[in-house]
């Protein structure tokens, strides 16, 4: 029984760790980072974000502290700094300082948004500080997925949300190439939903955000 429980332990770690390969391949080296920079602030991106109509969608509220995780070079940034307010804060995180930098140099007006630099299992978030995360277009990286969605849940006050924004895993559904989002995420909606849910978090609503593109998955933690 041992030999067998351990067996299903050592299956369970590998297909928790190292599943975000194909994603993250163009985010291994500054000039990989540097090309995808003109990817990420790209106009198409830029229009299907729609960042006023998320922000709503999300219930960001004057005097939240709100998490953007994985924020690469800050595209939510301004729109979430106005929605909180000068009695709300911005956290913006990512584990590139390049990206970090980026980001920081985009909002260098906004008195109201720190910087933390994460690595790829650990977010190093303040615990319990966070009304909510928001994790848009940034799951389909986590190269572990379990370890990162703990550290959110660390996060999290009483109360506090975690929305995941993502791209749907069809033909289409990015901005790049018709058939890239087949290769480049690793998971469908319904599977994003049950690992999250497998982590402790409940499922609070789940609606399209760009159709046909992205949706949005909003869950309490737990």
């Amino acid at each position: 029984m041992r030999k067998l429980t351990w067996g299903l332990l050592l299956l369970s770690a590998a297909a928790w760790s190292q599943v975000a390969r194909e994603a993250n391949r163009d985010y291994e080296t500054q000039e990989g980072r540097s090309r995808m920079v003109q990817v990420l602030e790209s106009p198409n991106r830029l229009a299907n974000l729609r960042p006023a109509e998320l922000i709503q969608h999300l219930e960001v509220r004057p005097g939240q502290t709100v998490i953007d995780l994985g924020t690469g070079t800050g595209n939510l940034l301004a729109d979430l700094s106005r929605a909180v307010g000068p009695t709300g804060q911005v956290i913006a995180e990512d584990i590139h300082q390049d990206f970090l930098d980026r980001a920081r140099q985009r909002s260098a007006s906004l008195h109201n948004v720190q910087f933390i630099l994460g690595t790829e299992t650990d977010p190093k978030l303040p615990a319990g500080l966070a009304d909510l995360v928001i994790v848009l277009d940034a799951y389909h990286h986590f190269d572990y997925p379990e370890q990162m969605l703990a550290a959110i849940r660390r996060s999290l006050r009483a109360g506090g949300r975690l929305a995941i924004i993502e791209y749907h895993k069809k033909r289409g559904a990015m901005e790049i190439n018709p058939d890239f989002a087949l290769t480049h995420i690793r998971a469908g909606a319904e599977q994003v939903v049950r690992e999250v849910e497998a982590a402790g978090y409940k499922l609070l609503w789940q609606r399209e955000h760009a159709p046909g593109r992205q949706y949005i998955a909003m869950f309490a933690a737990p």
